[in-house]
């Protein structure tokens, strides 16, 4: 199956989305979703999606921007963009970046179905050259230990994930992801992850405000920031804050 997500900032057009068509009729599922193009490109690595939907209007990030970054990084992902009708000479714009369909709100069943059908056909198209790209390459011992010191020294950049690692030290990011969860038995987006969440929690012990704290961590996205802090500590930002106050 293809995997798809689906980002927007609006929940409901998100589950609008999600039960507009039966997409495991068309060979494919739902794999992931995000509220901003800020938290897409920090999920993205993780979810590997073969189709995007991207609402055009999104808060610190929007469908363009996000669009142009992703498919730089990922030129084989699919993206459909999804515009209100003000919008629509905009998006016309965004098959110049490589951006593969666009649809209009209301979105209509018919026009998603027709859209991921052609989407598909290009995919099965394309899925054999993919394959031949996968890079077998065998890295030293010590490769990984350097990995995770440039995680450490570069956690801060907001645009730093597995597929710029992975272009910085010569990898395909499928493989570097396997090969250091194979080495640390961990992914390398949650020890990413884990650098920022650390680091956010000296800051936070120190007072600093949630949006400050979100920036100098490199999730600029603070609404992003606050779902990762509480997947790590089992807390809110706030009440973390809160905690560490009354412990003084």
């Amino acid at each position: 199956m293809y995997k798809v997500m689906i980002i927007d900032d609006e929940k409901s057009l998100r589950n609008l989305l999600k039960n507009a068509i039966q997409w495991g009729e068309l060979g494919l599922e739902i794999a992931g979703e995000a509220a901003s193009g800020i938290e897409a490109i920090n999920i993205i690595d993780e979810i590997k999606p073969d189709i995007a939907f991207v609402d055009i209007k999104m808060p610190f990030m929007d469908g363009i921007e996000f669009s142009r970054v992703a498919i730089q990084r990922y030129p084989d992902l699919k993206i459909v963009i999804l515009t209100a009708f003000s919008d629509f000479e905009y998006a016309r714009e965004c098959i110049g970046i490589g951006v593969c369909e666009y649809l209009l709100k209301p979105i209509v069943r018919a026009d998603i179905k027709a859209a991921l059908e052609k989407i598909i056909k290009k995919l099965d198209e394309e899925r054999p050259k993919k394959e031949e790209k996968e890079v077998t390459v065998v890295p030293g011992n010590d490769t990984i230990r350097k990995i995770e010191e440039y995680i450490r020294k570069n956690y801060t950049q907001a645009d730093l994930n597995l597929t710029s690692i992975a272009q910085t030290f010569g990898f395909n990011a499928s493989y570097l992801s396997r090969l250091f969860k194979t080495e640390t038995g961990k992914n390398l987006i949650d020890y990413l992850t884990e650098c920022r969440m650390e680091q956010a929690i000296a800051y936070a012990k120190q007072g600093m405000l949630m949006y400050m704290t979100a920036k100098m961590v490199g999730i600029p996205d603070p609404n992003y920031f606050g779902k990762c802090f509480k997947k790590y500590t089992n807390q809110t930002y706030s009440d973390f804050m809160k905690q560490c106050k009354n412990a003084t």
